[in-house]
């Protein structure tokens, strides 16, 4: 269960997401982003070592909002060959510092994801210590059990994570929908606030395949 710490963060997440955005493939935006925190959700480590935060980050820099799902991982350590997922190192006011990785690209993040999609995981609160959070759905049509190894690319769609016979597509730009595309064997959604403080609703992520 990850503990949700009432402290300081330096820098704080959205000031590591600003320069690192405009770095990624899928960014649509200016290159310098306004970014507020919107919405998302947590997922636990088994081990409890890794935090995990799927955040809906809101740049607001363009001439329209853009919503960007981003998955962050949070360690006491670097992660081995990660050099390329790393968004920056952050002093949290109680554990001290803390490696922030992209976390599509982290394979404790992936295995949790495939975990949700199978029923083994629930979704978090966002801000909440031990609080599901019922406004993510997910769903999977095929049973089978899917694990890794995990590996991970990014395009300009977002960024694809193949298991056995399997692959987990992450949208990284959001967009209001009501049902996955077709063709899909499962997905996870949720809400995230607009600027005008309305209610949205999407699909982070698409699974094809077994």
């Amino acid at each position: 269960m990850a503990v949700i710490h009432r402290t300081t963060l330096s820098p704080t997440k959205l000031e590591l997401l600003t320069p690192w955005l405009p770095t990624r493939p899928w960014y649509a935006g200016p290159t310098h982003p306004v970014l507020s925190r919107s919405g998302g959700f947590r997922l636990d480590d088994p081990q409890g070592e890794v935090g995990m935060e799927l955040m809906v980050a809101t740049d607001t820099s363009g001439a329209e909002p853009v919503a960007y799902f981003v998955p962050l991982t949070y360690r006491g350590a670097p992660l081995d060959g990660a050099e390329d997922a790393l968004v920056g190192t952050t002093e949290h006011g109680v554990l001290g510092k803390r490696w922030v990785y992209d976390g599509g690209h982290d394979p404790v993040l992936a295995e949790q994801l495939f975990a949700l999609l199978a029923g083994r995981a629930e979704p978090q609160a966002q801000s909440e210590t031990d609080t599901p959070d019922p406004t993510i759905t997910y769903s999977r049509t095929i049973p089978n059990v899917l694990s890794g190894p995990f590996t991970a690319a990014d395009d300009e769609a977002g960024t694809d994570i193949a298991a056995k016979g399997a692959t987990l597509h992450l949208n990284r730009v959001l967009r209001p929908a009501d049902a996955p595309p077709e063709g899909a064997t499962g997905h996870i959604a949720g809400p995230w606030r607009t600027p005008e403080d309305t209610e949205a609703r999407g699909v982070f992520a698409v699974l094809r395949g077994a």
